[in-house]
């Protein structure tokens, strides 16, 4: 029989946040792969949960060269471990490539779940929770970055990314120029250590406080675009854009609900620009 692959999460700050089956994982386990193996020795001897199975590294440097070999094991039976710095595996951390070539071979693949910087600070952010997409690290040259935040600047859902510290200022204030200085953002560092802070405001105040320099562990959440009202979205366009869906096979009722509900406006108004553009159109001589 092949073995498991467990994806363990682990704190990212109060080490007391660890889900008790973590300590029976990493006594139980035959390979424990961590992404740093001394840290994984001070989480151990927190947890009072020696490993007395192989251990392992486990990052960005060696991760393509070590997953055959931990696949390998798992073909073999092993119960393999998998855990990173903090949080969860494979979350811009070390595990999508062992996770990959697991499933690639019928493996069993389960997690222990745990604490994670996304959910923890998109919870304290005071920002809509009800939909967000998380984007991870941006790029580290400024024109990259700036570019990846355009393509997103008309995103609805909130945004939620990881930052390291000494680039902070540079990023707010790119985000600034894209999404705009008056868009809300939370700024979280530190969350659940000593001195977690959460820092919330406009962008262009957050980028303007973090030139002062800033340190810690930082995940930025930022408020979505707004929705384009009536003010934005002319009567001829909403005109168009029920047009591109009834030739789409729609019903005219239910592309003007659809339109509506892009634009965030009544649907009357949208029923108001279709019936005064029909009307227009059979009075045209």
């Amino acid at each position: 029989m092949t073995g498991t692959l467990v994806l363990a999460g682990t704190p990212i700050g109060d080490v007391s946040d660890a889900p008790p089956r973590l300590a029976q994982e990493l006594v139980a386990a035959d390979v424990v792969a961590a992404e740093d193996t001394r840290r994984l020795r001070r989480l151990t001897q927190a947890l009072d949960a020696q490993p007395t199975g192989r251990v392992v590294s486990y990052f960005e440097g060696n991760e393509a060269a070590r997953t055959p070999e931990l696949v390998e094991a798992l073909v073999g039976g092993a119960r393999v471990l998998l855990v990173t710095d903090a949080g969860m595996p494979s979350v811009s951390d070390p595990g999508y490539r062992l996770v990959a070539a697991a499933v690639e071979k019928d493996i069993k693949v389960t997690a222990v779940p745990g604490p994670s910087a996304v959910l923890t600070a998109l919870a304290l952010s005071g920002l809509p929770v009800d939909r967000f997409c998380f984007e991870g690290f941006l790029p580290r040259k400024a024109g990259e970055r700036l570019s990846r935040l355009r393509e997103v600047a008309e995103e609805r859902r909130t945004l939620v990314y990881f930052e390291a510290p000494h680039r902070l200022d540079d990023t707010l204030a790119a985000m600034a120029e894209a999404f705009g200085e008056e868009r809300r953002a939370a700024v979280c560092r530190e969350l659940t250590k000593t001195y977690e802070e959460v820092k919330r405001g406009p962008l262009g105040e957050l980028a303007a406080w973090a030139a002062e320099g800033v340190r810690g562990e930082i995940t930025v959440v930022v408020e979505g675009a707004p929705a384009k009202g009536a003010a934005e979205l002319d009567a001829g366009e909403l005109v168009r854009r029920v047009q591109v869906r009834e030739e789409a096979g729609e019903r005219r009722k239910e592309a003007i609900a659809a339109v509506a509900a892009e634009a965030g406006i009544p649907k009357r108004e949208v029923f108001d620009a279709v019936v005064a553009a029909k009307n227009a159109a059979h009075s045209a001589p």
